[in-house]
């Protein structure tokens, strides 16, 4: 084996160790009630900060494309209407939002 590839598994099992050892243990462990809601809800608040750039800055001339966007498909999601539907129907409405636009 070369230097690089022992790099690689040594750089491998190093990361994969900490991310292991929570998952063997945290069966054993009891959380308080508000500790385990808290735990629950970080999923969702690191899509939100992976999610909220991304919708601001869709194009640079045309600022509100992205919030036209976000806000069909959360209105979409509040609706319970499938994911692929939302897909499909977002990408509908924010075409005919650029059609439209030209015109005003």
């Amino acid at each position: 084996m070369d230097y690089i590839t022992l790099v690689i598994l040594g750089c491998a099992v190093v990361t994969f160790i900490p991310r292991l050892i929570p998952v063997l243990f945290i069966d054993k462990l009891d959380f308080p009630q508000k500790a385990e809601k808290f735990l629950n809800l970080i999923p969702y608040t690191a899509l939100a900060a992976l999610i909220c750039p991304g919708v601001l800055t869709v194009d640079n001339q045309l600022w509100y494309i992205g919030l036209i966007g976000a806000v069909v498909a959360a209105g979409l999601a509040w609706k319970k209407v499938p994911l692929g539907a939302i897909v499909i129907l977002t990408v509908v409405v924010l075409i005919t939002v650029y059609s439209i636009i030209p015109f005003f």
